[in-house]
């Protein structure tokens, strides 16, 4: 009799603690969904915030999420310095140049790597084989973009000086870059995925690789303020369980999802769904969503290196990990078995092992 108690007090012990974990890992049914607005770009590397959107995803884990577009890194990164932003993703050296003014901003997450490339016109395509080809050029770049940081680190690992040996012709956007090359403003233009399509279709011809100078290089990173870390952990790991899903279905080789997934980046992204679906899935396109500290290490210290920045900072100490974790565990107890949960957790272990947190405040991750 005694065996039996025994056993009903452990059932009702496990029954009380159902309803915890469950909560853990959503909203309260019938609460209201957390409204956040949310900076991205109109590019194919950033599918998983469309994905998430158009597919229900935010919704299901109790988000109502704005997504507010910009052309432009530095316009994204201003919006969120006059907080019109709950988070955002403006490629890496912006976020970073950000941090290194001693302005608040961690990284939680990433959204894509590597997708830079650089264009030229069908005439001088075989003049361009190499970086150190481009000596004695004009180069079109949008400052601070991924591209034009990984190729500025490039071109001084191949004996080139920046000031001396090549011009940059800073301009806006990637559109302003295919312009000027188009009229011969520049020889060569800096530009990212999809617009690498849209030159091609028009003509001009990819003569580099960003993932050939810096393999693996981390690009577009997602960020928050330091103070609203841990007051809206819980927002954050559903904002990251939402994006760590739209990962999962977009990557699926399911024919279907891969056609949605295409429809979904062609309602912010004006081309061709031809063209996006060859952007978008094509190998040198880093998709994973751990912040990746150490890929953020190395660009850190390029950025010091080629002189776009100038800081004592540790970097380490503005990446936390700790949301992305969260939501990651989440979701492998409830699928345990899926291999694409269990290649991120190794993901994250590879790459993510330094990062510190606390930012400026001292401020670190405490689960919710």
């Amino acid at each position: 009799m005694r065996i039996n108690v025994f056993r009903r007090m452990q059932l009702s012990a496990a029954l009380l603690l159902l309803p915890v974990f469950f909560f853990a890992a959503a909203p309260a049914l019938g609460a209201e969904p957390t409204k956040l607005v949310v900076g991205a770009m109109p590019i194919t590397g950033q599918a998983k915030f469309f994905v998430a959107k158009e597919r229900g995803i935010f919704a299901e884990e109790g988000l109502d999420v704005e997504l507010a577009i910009f052309t432009s890194g530095a316009d994204g990164i201003a919006a969120f310095r006059a907080e019109k932003l709950d988070a955002g993703a403006f490629g890496t050296a912006t976020p970073l140049a950000h941090i290194s003014r001693g302005e608040d901003a961690l990284i939680i997450a990433g959204i894509m790597g590597q997708d830079s490339m650089y264009i030229t016109t069908p005439e001088n395509a075989d003049t361009v084989k190499s970086v150190k080809d481009l000596k004695g050029k004009k180069i079109a770049v949008v400052r601070l973009a991924s591209g034009d940081v990984v190729l500025r680190w490039a071109l001084q690992q191949n004996g080139i000086d920046l000031k001396k040996d090549v011009q940059f012709i800073e301009l806006k956007n990637p559109t302003a870059v295919i312009e000027a090359v188009k009229k011969g403003q520049a020889d060569v233009g800096a530009l990212w995925g999809p617009y690498d399509q849209g030159a091609a279709e028009k003509g001009f011809k990819v003569v580099l690789d960003s993932a050939d100078l810096l393999p693996g290089h981390p690009c577009c990173r997602l960020i928050v303020r330091t103070g609203e870390l841990n007051t809206r952990g819980d927002v954050w790991v559903r904002l990251l369980r939402s994006l760590l899903k739209a990962e999962l279905y977009s990557r699926s080789p399911d024919a279907t999802h891969r056609e949605n997934t295409v429809n979904d980046i062609a309602k912010y992204v004006k081309l061709d769904k031809e063209l996006i679906k060859n952007a978008f899935y094509e190998a040198r396109l880093d998709q994973t969503t751990d912040p990746n500290a150490d890929g953020l290490q190395k660009i850190w210290d390029i950025m010091n290196f080629i002189k776009v920045i100038d800081s004592r900072d540790d970097i380490q100490n503005f990446i936390e990990p700790g949301p992305y974790r969260t939501a990651l565990e989440s979701l492998i107890k409830e699928a345990p078995n899926e291999a694409f949960w269990q290649q991120a957790l190794k993901t994250l272990k590879e790459r993510d092992a330094a990062a510190k947190g606390g930012g400026r405040s001292g401020v670190h991750w405490a689960r919710p």
